[in-house]
């Protein structure tokens, strides 16, 4: 498979592009919408599937679809709390952590209802936390200590809207390809 068919497969809505500063606040309610559906549509992409389907990987040499629901879940529970600490503390610097690494504990191979669950709830204080944010909030930010930065909660809230798409879109591409898609609906 050449680098272009991989890279649809890895990254099926396209890369992140960051967003013009500052964001319209049309922008940013548009994020934040993203957000908010992110739980409801992956519930309903993922819990129809068999534990066969999914333990099967996105990709050759990528997740199964059980370990990105999982990572989807831990990974928008870190922004969460990284959303907290920027809006009380001065440019906080985040703990960084092995995604990968993550994806290979032993909480990754149970059933996803329980990080779907989680991600119900985690989106919930979210959203409410977001759309309580005036511009001047989403103007704060923390250092990130992997990306070597600045990053402001304006695009912070454009990167989790993405990366919530971004999974989903690496789902519903394999249950397109397989068939799977009339297990949806």
């Amino acid at each position: 498979m050449d680098n272009a068919a991989q890279d649809a497969l890895r990254f099926p809505i396209g890369r992140f592009a960051a967003p013009s500063l500052p964001p319209s606040r049309e922008a940013v309610e548009s994020w934040i919408d993203g957000i908010e559906a992110l739980p409801a549509a992956l519930r309903a992409a993922t819990e129809p599937l068999t534990d066969e389907q999914l333990d099967t990987a996105y990709r050759a040499g990528g997740w199964s679809l059980r370990q990105v629901v999982h990572h989807v879940a831990d990974s928008h529970m870190n922004s969460f709390v990284r959303f907290k600490w920027a809006l009380t503390e001065e440019e906080p610097t985040i703990k960084a952590y092995d995604e990968k690494r993550w994806a290979e504990l032993g909480d990754y191979v149970m059933p996803v209802g329980p990080s779907l669950d989680h991600l119900d709830a985690t989106h919930c204080r979210w959203v409410e936390l977001l759309r309580s944010m005036s511009d001047k909030d989403f103007e704060r930010g923390f250092h990130h200590p992997e990306h070597g930065g600045h990053v402001q909660l304006h695009v912070n809230t454009a990167v989790y809207d993405w990366h919530g798409r971004h999974h989903l879109g690496q789902i519903t591409q394999l249950l397109d390809a397989r068939g799977w898609s009339e297990a949806r609906t």
